[in-house]
């Protein structure tokens, strides 16, 4: 049985706030993506950790670590986010 931990990150752009859930490969796969396309520095995204990976400190640790680099995220594109970034943040379920 394998088990695997989905993050629920805040997500807020001015005055919007909305969740979304994602697992660490998909925060993996949206900043190799990122990294190719636009050039976001490789280190930004918080290393992968194998051990003690579902301990409730690490879980919440690597939350917080992921809630800021999607923030900063936001930060480098202001105006237009990558579209690769948008649908990751459901963007497309929240602009009117």
């Amino acid at each position: 049985i394998s088990s695997f931990q989905v993050y629920i990150i805040q997500v807020s752009v001015g005055s919007h706030q909305w969740t979304v859930k994602h697992r660490y490969s998909d925060f993996h796969d949206l900043h190799e993506k990122l990294v190719s396309e636009k050039k976001i520095d490789k280190n930004l995204l918080p290393p992968k950790k194998i051990i003690g990976k579902n301990s409730k400190s690490l879980v919440e640790k690597r939350q917080k670590e992921l809630e800021v680099y999607l923030q900063t995220l936001l930060v480098k594109f202001p105006v237009t986010a990558p579209k690769v970034l948008s649908h990751f943040l459901h963007f497309h379920l929240y602009v009117s």
